[in-house]
Protein backbone atom coordinates (compact mmCIF):
# COMPACT_ATOMS: atom_id res chain seq x y z
CA UNK A 1 0.00 0.00 0.00
CA UNK A 2 1.60 3.62 -1.36
CA UNK A 3 2.25 6.08 2.19
CA UNK A 4 -0.44 9.03 1.44
CA UNK A 5 1.86 11.35 3.06
CA UNK A 6 2.53 14.60 1.24
CA UNK A 7 5.72 16.28 1.15
CA UNK A 8 6.82 19.55 2.96
CA UNK A 9 5.73 22.60 0.59
CA UNK A 10 7.82 25.42 1.08
CA UNK A 11 6.65 29.27 1.07
CA UNK A 12 8.72 32.13 0.04
CA UNK A 13 7.07 35.56 0.82
CA UNK A 14 7.53 39.23 1.13
CA UNK A 15 5.83 40.97 3.77
CA UNK A 16 6.16 44.72 4.25
CA UNK A 17 5.73 46.76 7.06
CA UNK A 18 4.45 50.56 7.15
CA UNK A 19 4.64 52.65 10.44
CA UNK A 20 0.70 53.32 12.27
CA UNK A 21 0.55 56.53 14.63
CA UNK A 22 -1.14 55.64 18.19
CA UNK A 23 -1.82 57.41 20.89
CA UNK A 24 -1.85 60.91 21.83
CA UNK A 25 1.69 61.02 22.07
CA UNK A 26 1.90 60.07 18.18
CA UNK A 27 4.42 56.97 19.10
CA UNK A 28 4.91 54.87 15.50
CA UNK A 29 4.99 50.97 15.97
CA UNK A 30 5.13 48.74 13.07
CA UNK A 31 2.08 47.03 11.22
CA UNK A 32 2.15 44.69 8.39
CA UNK A 33 1.29 46.26 5.31
CA UNK A 34 1.40 43.50 2.43
CA UNK A 35 2.06 39.71 2.78
CA UNK A 36 3.03 38.30 -1.41
CA UNK A 37 4.08 34.72 -1.77
CA UNK A 38 6.42 34.02 -4.76
CA UNK A 39 7.42 30.46 -5.75
CA UNK A 40 11.23 31.13 -5.05
CA UNK A 41 12.98 32.69 -2.63
CA UNK A 42 14.93 35.52 -5.50
CA UNK A 43 11.70 36.54 -6.05
CA UNK A 44 10.69 37.60 -2.38
CA UNK A 45 14.07 39.11 -1.99
CA UNK A 46 13.88 40.73 -5.07
CA UNK A 47 10.24 42.58 -4.56
CA UNK A 48 11.45 43.32 -0.50
CA UNK A 49 13.88 45.57 -1.77
CA UNK A 50 12.09 46.57 -4.41
CA UNK A 51 9.04 47.43 -2.14
CA UNK A 52 11.48 49.25 0.96
CA UNK A 53 12.46 51.68 -1.63
CA UNK A 54 8.69 52.64 -1.91
CA UNK A 55 6.88 56.02 -0.17
CA UNK A 56 5.03 54.15 2.50
CA UNK A 57 6.78 51.21 3.50
CA UNK A 58 9.25 51.26 6.30
CA UNK A 59 10.67 48.15 6.00
CA UNK A 60 10.55 44.80 4.07
CA UNK A 61 11.33 41.07 5.03
CA UNK A 62 12.20 38.05 2.64
CA UNK A 63 11.58 34.44 4.40
CA UNK A 64 10.06 31.56 3.97
CA UNK A 65 8.30 28.81 6.07
CA UNK A 66 7.67 25.53 5.52
CA UNK A 67 4.20 23.65 5.97
CA UNK A 68 3.80 19.83 6.68
CA UNK A 69 0.51 19.34 4.23
CA UNK A 70 -0.22 16.35 6.71
CA UNK A 71 -0.95 18.05 9.94
CA UNK A 72 -1.33 21.77 8.24
CA UNK A 73 1.79 23.14 10.68
CA UNK A 74 3.50 25.85 9.29
CA UNK A 75 7.32 26.28 10.79
CA UNK A 76 9.08 28.89 11.74
CA UNK A 77 10.44 31.73 9.34
CA UNK A 78 13.99 31.65 7.31
CA UNK A 79 14.85 34.95 7.21
CA UNK A 80 15.86 35.43 3.42
CA UNK A 81 16.67 39.00 3.36
CA UNK A 82 15.40 42.22 5.64
CA UNK A 83 15.24 45.82 4.42
CA UNK A 84 14.54 49.04 6.56
CA UNK A 85 12.60 48.91 10.18
CA UNK A 86 11.64 45.26 10.66
CA UNK A 87 10.55 44.13 13.68
CA UNK A 88 12.94 42.33 16.40
CA UNK A 89 13.44 38.49 15.35
CA UNK A 90 11.77 37.25 18.28
CA UNK A 91 8.33 38.93 17.49
CA UNK A 92 7.39 36.22 14.95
Amino acid sequence: MPDSKETPKTHYICQTYIEKKSGNAQQASLQIGKQIQYSTASAAEERAERECRSENCVGADAYMVVEDPNSGEVGLPTFLARHGTVPEIDAF
